[in-house]
């Protein structure tokens, strides 16, 4: 922290009078999951973006980054804001300084430092700690009372400018999660349950060093990714109209699982799903099913349960 209040001190020439923390994340269970209103089991880590600032008086931005591997930036908060090259990390800082302008005419902005030791393109969620971090720290200079859900749906919102259609999971468990606790979270509307981690029990991740970028290189994958996955939702709808009422049919994914049985809806979908739809569709119903499961397993400290989960849910992923 002393460090990097001293690079604010050369940046601006004097301190700063506030420092925002929101943190990475990894996902135990529930992938690909969470843009379809169906539940994820992260929890929050260690790691973290900082951000050292110090207001201003009108709505511009100047943000530096600790590491050389990133440029400056200085902008005017507002609603005409455009993305720049895919990936590029000021798409983040003016994602979230877009949505609130757009929600609240924020007026406000802020000369500041960022420091952040979440490894980036590795699944751990930097850019949503990135875009929290902005979000929290435009929040509060202006005065905007939100609830952590509330911030996390409006930051969930922001961070679609970057060009890709994520869900909700990674915002909602940086702004909300508890320390010594994983957490269950489920959307439409968002809501989290916090969850005890067993004393006992060490979670280790391990770096593969395979970059995943999920905004640059690899943005129209999962994109892709998401539309078959909706794809396959509405042909299940249509195959399985006559069990469904209004509500249900209407009510996507958690829909049609709290309606008809898991094992027969994977029936009808392996008779009317093309094999790439098939295999989306099934990933996500199962998923969900075995969130429920390790959730139930960690309340329990049943260890054995809780990896044999997750080996399913990482083989379910390769396949």
């Amino acid at each position: 922290m002393d460090a990097l209040f001293d690079r604010f001190v050369a940046a601006y020439g004097t301190r700063p009078t506030y420092v925002c923390r929101a943190p990475g994340r990894a996902n135990l269970i529930g992938e690909h999951t969470d843009y379809l209103d169906l539940p994820v089991f992260p929890m929050a880590l260690q790691r973290a973006v900082r951000i050292a600032l110090r207001p201003r008086d009108d709505g511009r931005i100047r943000l530096r980054n600790v590491s050389a591997d990133f440029d400056p930036l200085d902008f005017e908060v507002g609603v005409g804001l455009q993305p720049g090259a895919p990936g590029s990390w000021g798409n983040y800082v003016m994602a979230a300084a877009r949505e609130l302008a757009r929600r609240s005419a924020i007026g406000r902005g802020f000369d500041g430092v960022l420091a952040s030791d979440v490894l980036v393109a590795a699944g751990l969620s930097s850019s949503s700690a990135l875009v929290n971090a902005v979000g929290i720290t435009l929040a509060a200079i202006n005065s905007l009372d939100m609830a952590p859900m509330d911030m996390a749906g409006v930051m969930a919102d922001a961070e679609r400018f970057t060009g890709t259609r994520g869900g909700g999971m990674d915002q909602a468990i940086s702004i909300g999660a508890r320390r010594g606790h994983a957490a269950r979270i489920d959307f439409a509307p968002l809501r989290m349950r916090h969850v005890p981690v067993p004393s006992q029990w060490r979670f280790v991740l391990a770096d593969t060093g395979v970059r995943a970028e999920k905004s640059g290189a690899a943005r129209n994958a999962y994109n892709l990714r998401r539309a078959e996955c909706e794809e396959a939702l509405g042909h299940m709808r249509l195959a399985l109209k006559g069990r469904l009422n209004p509500r249900d049919a209407a009510g996507g994914y958690p829909g049609l699982l709290s309606a008809v049985p898991i094992a027969d809806v994977l029936d009808v979908g392996g008779s009317v799903l093309r094999a790439d739809l098939l295999k989306r569709f099934r990933h996500v119903v199962s998923e969900a099913s075995r969130v429920h499961d390790a959730e139930d397993a960690m309340r329990r400290v049943d260890a054995e349960t809780f990896g044999t989960l997750m080996d399913a849910s990482h083989a379910s992923l390769r396949t």
